[in-house]
């Protein structure tokens, strides 16, 4: 399936994927993210059961704090 992930288009060897198998393939570790799909925010708790599809526009962005 194809996706646009950060802006770019990416090809996941995969039918459907939830967002917490978009961020062990892609190797996003950092603790703190915030995931985006067609401009909604996905909750955290929701990760786990949160589809993928085909042509969704998926954004995944580190949050960094500092002072």
């Amino acid at each position: 399936m194809n996706i646009i992930l950060n802006n770019n288009i990416e090809q996941i060897e995969a039918d459907s994927i939830v967002v917490t198998d978009l961020l062990r393939i892609k190797n996003f570790t950092f603790k703190m993210l915030v995931v985006k799909i067609n401009g909604t925010l996905v909750k955290k708790s929701d990760y786990e059961k949160t589809a993928i599809h085909e042509g969704d526009d998926v954004m995944v962005l580190h949050l960094i704090s500092g002072g």
